[in-house]
């Protein structure tokens, strides 16, 4: 009996380090977290993500603030907790969509998604603002008491929440370029100090395009990554520019288990690429209550992305 017992606890113990090694999908498993933001900083990865609070049940979006957590190894997600909320501003009313923080120039900013208050500046719907620290988790406050981006600015809108999930991407030559959208894709430039536009608005026709984009560049390669349809997948285009025209290349992944939504993030780290998503795979999971996933993601020679599977195990821990 007593070899018995060490067997059985040497083969526990050999499975728990095995399962360590892994993410184990999804990898964020004591809250619910939506809407993933990668942000690579001095050799760290900080994963900024949106917070669902929906009650069992409740057929709704209810979320007010944002999250972050932060790992070295893609495995261990350490959270900073909530960094930032809709109340932090003042023209803001609720919903706290999908984000991403980025940095420049010795601060970070974090361009998010909130309804707007009927005010002398908007008559309400879904506007962009931007926060702004000298620290990845804040405090964060509003960088210019407005909305950057306001409904009433996109005179081709479709609906009163197509103006949510911006991304921002700098590119070689410093300029900053912000994409957003749901149903229509529009992108705009920022000034260097990130908080101002720098031109007009342009509408950007994609294949399938829903919400979400991811703006990125590999190489000499332009990609555009965003939710497609409805159920979403995800679906990506390319292009020689950061501003189109973009060509449509086709599916990355499925749709996301027990979610209607699916939304991307990719990022290199340590030699290796990862993709980003949240599905409904928790216990009472759903379309209200995500959880955000992490898998690998592979291109072909050529620079296309290979079809990624969505597992449940993950990926690796980084050495």
């Amino acid at each position: 009996m007593k070899l018995i017992r060490i067997f059985v606890i040497c083969a526990l113990t050999i499975f728990f380090i095995k399962c360590s090694s892994f993410t184990r999908n999804p990898i964020i498993t004591d809250i619910f977290t939506a809407d993933p933001a990668v942000l690579v900083y001095q050799d760290t990865v900080f994963l900024y993500a949106g917070h669902d609070e929906a009650p069992v049940g409740t057929a709704e979006y209810v979320m007010h603030d944002w999250y972050v957590f932060s790992s070295t190894d893609m495995v261990h997600w350490t959270s900073k907790g909530a960094c930032l909320s809709a109340k932090d501003f003042s023209w803001a009313g609720d919903h706290a969509y999908a984000g991403q923080c980025v940095y420049r120039d010795g601060k970070f900013y974090w361009y998010v998604p909130m309804g707007h208050k009927k005010d002398s500046l908007s008559n309400g719907g879904f506007a962009i603002g931007v926060a702004v620290s000298t620290s990845l988790t804040g405090p964060f406050t509003d960088a210019i008491g407005k909305a950057l981006i306001t409904n009433e600015m996109t005179t081709d809108k479709t609906h009163s929440w197509d103006d949510i999930d911006p991304t921002v991407f700098i590119d070689d030559d410093g300029q900053a370029y912000l994409y957003w959208g749901n149903k229509s894709c529009r992108y705009v430039k920022l000034k260097s100090n990130m908080i101002e536009l720098d031109g007009p608005i342009s509408v950007v026709t994609l294949d399938n395009f829903e919400e979400a984009p991811w703006l990125y560049k590999r190489n000499d390669t332009y990609y555009l990554v965003y939710a497609a349809l409805f159920p979403e997948y995800i679906d990506y285009a390319t292009s020689n520019s950061p501003t189109g025209p973009w060509t449509y290349r086709g599916r990355i992944t499925d749709t996301a288990y027990n979610s209607t939504t699916i939304h991307p993030a990719i990022i290199d780290y340590h030699g290796d690429s990862y993709l980003f998503y949240h599905n409904g795979a928790l216990p009472t999971g759903g379309d209200y209550r995500r959880s955000i996933c992490l898998d690998y993601l592979y291109y072909d020679s050529n620079g296309t992305i290979k079809k990624v599977t969505q597992t449940t195990n993950g990926v690796k821990a980084v050495k």
